[in-house]
């Protein structure tokens, strides 16, 4: 039995190509394109599956976009549950600009999901997750379903015993945070609409975390600052770990990395300044990486020494 069920409710088929300049009206000659299976929590499950945790992706799949999805994953050994839908499964577009190094992303919405598909995901969830520690659900939520999907999940972790962390935006992000979870990633973007401020420095920062903690919301704040790195927060400890400085090839992916190396080597030891540093390097080792092909463990291994960790 999986000790890790990975929930991702809108996944989709990553294409990523490049191109010597983005222009409007011409025929763009592009390089041969790179496919990966993609989704929060997919992505999480591949980097999971990598460093060794017992995990199980579980996701909605329909249509050609989504056997070929099934398929990669099955080729990188990441064992997973699909739940058969009537809608495609949507393609996201990571296109490489060569000229200013800038990356373009381009995401389909992706199919509609009626109530009882989406009931028939969460039956799937409750019989996978029985006896897993963690339920990681992370993405977006597909057309169809209620704001409330991320909630739904958590509550369905609660009743198993699991440990939920979910890693999403909007209303979706906040309906689960009322609903109460043990760990979310927010970027500093989303926690400052979470808490309608600005959030400009680190004090206001760590105490917009710690809210969410105290309120009883969270347990654990992992919070994304780009390029000023991550934060992590608890009641009683906070932490910030400096970006790296590696080359940067594609960004896509690189919070689910994050996430998975952070969960993962929380349930490993239980550390939170080990388990940051191992976030960090997670997260540098995939955007060395083109496309969605994440991080590599040697990686990881190799620039977690490099993470400075300090109190904050």
């Amino acid at each position: 039995m999986p000790r890790f069920v990975t929930v991702t409710p809108n996944p989709a088929l990553d294409v990523s190509t490049s191109v010597d300049k983005l222009v409007d009206a011409h025929k763009l000659r592009c390089d041969a394109p790179q496919v990966h299976p993609g989704g929060g929590g997919i992505n999480v499950a591949r980097v999971l599956h990598r460093l060794g945790a017992q995990v199980q992706a579980l996701y909605p799949a329909g249509g050609a976009t989504g056997e070929r999805l099934q398929g990669l994953l099955n080729a990188e050994g990441v064992p997973d549950q699909c739940w058969t839908i009537a809608g495609e499964t949507r393609e996201s577009w990571n296109v490489h600009e060569r000229e200013s190094g800038r990356e373009y992303r381009f995401v389909l919405p992706g199919p509609t999901l009626s109530g009882a598909e989406w009931a028939d995901g969460l039956a799937c969830l409750r019989r996978l997750s029985s006896s897993a520690a963690w339920v990681v659900a992370s993405g977006s939520l597909p057309l169809g379903v209620p704001a409330d999907g991320h909630a739904q999940i958590a509550r369905v972790a609660k009743d198993v015993g699991a440990r939920m962390v979910v890693d999403s935006s909007g209303a979706a992000l906040a309906s689960a945070l009322a609903q109460g979870v043990w760990l979310v990633k927010p970027s500093l973007r989303e926690l400052a609409q979470l808490s309608h401020e600005e959030l400009t420095t680190p004090d206001q920062q760590r105490q917009a975390a710690r809210r969410l903690i105290e309120c009883g919301q969270a347990q654990i704040v992992a919070l994304s600052l780009g390029s000023q790195g991550a934060m992590l927060v608890t009641a009683d400890q906070c932490l910030h770990a400096a970006a790296l400085s590696v080359p940067l090839r594609s960004s896509v992916g690189a919070g689910d990395s994050f996430l998975a190396a952070l969960v993962w080597a929380l349930d490993q030891q239980g550390d939170l300044r080990q388990a940051l540093a191992t976030a960090m390097a997670a997260g540098a080792a995939t955007v060395m990486s083109s496309g969605t092909a994440l991080c590599q463990p040697h990686d990881v291994a190799r620039l977690r020494e490099q993470v400075r960790i300090k109190t904050c």
